[in-house]
């Protein structure tokens, strides 16, 4: 009967709106309170929040956004409004929010992928594909996604670890990506050794890196630096160590060093 009444007002709600216009707008509004309710009596009573897409770190702040609370008449939500600030946390992408009668909400999100960590002024953020920081994630819950550091960094990132990633002998011994003067980058080894990479042509750079590794397999024997920053000459500097090594074999004999 409850149901059958809540029909009736809604009915009744819709007829006043359409014979008075505007004029009808606060009138309607009483209304469809009424009609809340009366379709809360009949149990359409908000009961579970159903979060589909998101990772378990995501979807505490997706609920949180939504704003909504439990027994709330299910009927009364906006769903535009929902959409809106559920896609206002930094992990989501795009949100899709529906009701499942009598008494779900189901929110439907797109993840943004998390691209990198961002080390910038003394902090360090998560960052997204588009390089947009996600506020809402720890970066120490990130630990396995690459490093990236400095001024510009965050918007650069998605061009250049596509390309890094294509090279897993690189990319697992990396410690960090460094932006110079936002210009450029640097490869930090987990070594402490550098690779510089030119502003302009990194692939072609990368791709004399791997005949050089493929030859001599540079990157299993260590060096200090390597420079590629011009595309007709590639500079290796070895270790103090290697380098002492080097001019022991090659001193003359009874030489001292």
């Amino acid at each position: 009967m409850a149901l059958i009444a809540a029909v009736a007002v809604l009915a009744l709600a819709l007829g006043v709106t359409l014979a008075t216009g505007h004029r009808g707008q606060r009138l309607a509004a009483n209304v469809g309170s009424g009609i809340d309710n009366r379709f809360g009596a009949a149990g359409f009573r908000l009961k579970t929040i159903e979060v589909q897409g998101a990772s378990p770190m995501a979807t505490a702040d997706i609920v949180k956004a939504a704003g909504v609370y439990q027994n709330e008449p299910l009927l009364g939500l906006n769903l535009a409004t929902l959409r809106r600030n559920v896609e206002q946390v930094g992990w989501v992408k795009e949100a899709r929010v529906a009701r499942l009668l009598p008494d779900t909400l189901v929110v439907s999100v797109v993840e943004h992928r998390q691209l990198a960590v961002w080390q910038h002024a003394g902090r360090q953020f998560v960052i997204d594909d588009h390089g947009q920081v996600i506020k809402e994630a720890d970066p120490a819950r990130f630990a396995k996604l690459p490093l990236v550091v400095g001024e510009g960094a965050a918007s650069h990132a998605p061009e250049i670890l596509p390309v890094i990633a294509q090279r897993p002998r690189l990319i697992g011994q990396m410690d960090a990506l460094v932006r110079v003067d936002d210009r450029r980058w640097d490869i930090r080894m987990r070594d402490g050794s550098l690779i510089q990479l030119p502003a302009d042509g990194v692939d072609g750079a990368l791709m004399q890196l791997e005949r050089l590794d493929q030859r001599s397999r540079i990157l299993e024997l260590g060096f200090d630096r390597i420079d590629l920053r011009n595309p007709d000459v590639v500079s290796v500097r070895p270790r103090a160590v290697q380098a002492l090594q080097s001019q022991s074999l090659t001193s003359p004999a009874g030489a001292r060093l």
